[in-house]
């Protein structure tokens, strides 16, 4: 682990949890998964002690999600799941990009917020939300009432295969990044939710009010903005293959927020460690954060417990 959990503030991730049912020429396998899931996991893998709030059902993928964040040191804070338990079959296209499928559960996603998670959100550093029904005017309205004290990181993270309003997703997101510490963007959310280019939507939440944006394009790299400046990192280059890019920004992401509730202030240091991590984490299958220091246990974890 990189940071000592006794010396840095406690994180608060909102989002979703889920299984990955993942079919290829290897078979069919399922792995722990949702962006939400990858980022308090990964948040925790780093020392930072964490607390997820997740729809997550009361049946046996529910039970598998449950045990891994045990597994894993992340509370769960759970919001009632009346479908069950979250599920996307995952595939892949020709070029090799994941295609996802979701269950009835992942589509009707909602999350309201207990005492206890309110608690938790009061008491952390940062709250980072993924992946959330920002298309879902109620839940927009539940979280804002919920992090309206917090300090918040943000990630819109849409799916094509839960996106039911694209305009009206777009407000609810800009409402809450208006007031965001930092906001996390990649080419796919551009892709799917603005029909522009990745800087002039960076442009763009800074001018809504966002403290700092993330912006991650693959390939290209990523760029940090913020009031002290720009600044820009490659993607790092890391011995073995890339095995999956799944879970790559959900690593990016951990990694930032861990920085920051640890109190880096060396922006070009906070994303270069970004792309470390990322580049780590796709030279193993899943989402599960890995860094370069930890490739030597490629296999341990991936599949929950």
């Amino acid at each position: 682990m990189s940071t000592d959990s006794a010396a840095i503030e406690s994180v608060v991730v909102i989002g979703d949890a889920l299984i990955d049912e993942i079919r290829d020429a290897a078979g069919v396998r399922e792995l722990v998964g949702g962006a939400a899931l990858n980022v308090a996991v990964g948040l925790r893998r780093l020392g930072v002690p964490t607390s997820l709030i997740a729809m997550v059902g009361d049946d046996d993928a529910g039970a598998h999600i449950r045990q891994y964040l045990v597994d894993h040191g992340v509370r769960l804070i759970s919001s009632a799941a009346p479908h069950g338990s979250s599920r996307a079959i995952v595939t892949w296209s020709r070029s090799g990009e994941p295609q996802y499928e979701f269950n009835e559960a992942a589509q009707q996603r909602s999350i309201r917020f207990s005492d206890e998670a309110r608690q938790a959100i009061a008491d952390a550093g940062l709250v980072a939300v993924s992946c959330f029904p920002f298309d879902v005017p109620a839940e927009v309205d539940a979280l804002t009432d919920a992090v309206a004290d917090a300090r918040v990181a943000l990630d819109p993270n849409p799916r094509s295969g839960m996106l039911r309003d694209r305009d009206e997703f777009v407000r609810g997101f800009e409402s809450v990044a208006a007031d965001a510490a930092i906001v996390k963007v990649g080419a796919d959310d551009v892709d799917l939710l603005y029909d522009g280019d990745l800087d002039a939507l960076r442009a763009r939440l800074r001018g809504l009010g966002a403290d700092a944006v993330l912006a991650t394009a693959g390939a290209d790299g990523a760029v940090l903005e913020g009031d002290a400046g720009v600044v820009h990192a490659p993607i790092s280059v890391l011995p073995g293959p890339i095995v999956d890019t799944v879970g790559a920004g959900d690593a990016t992401l951990a990694a930032v927020a861990a920085g920051l509730v640890a109190g880096e202030t060396d922006m070009q240091a906070l994303l270069q460690r970004a792309m470390d991590v990322a580049a780590a984490t796709c030279r193993a299958e899943g989402g599960l954060l890995r860094t370069p220091e930890s490739l030597a246990d490629a296999e341990r974890g991936v599949y929950g417990s």
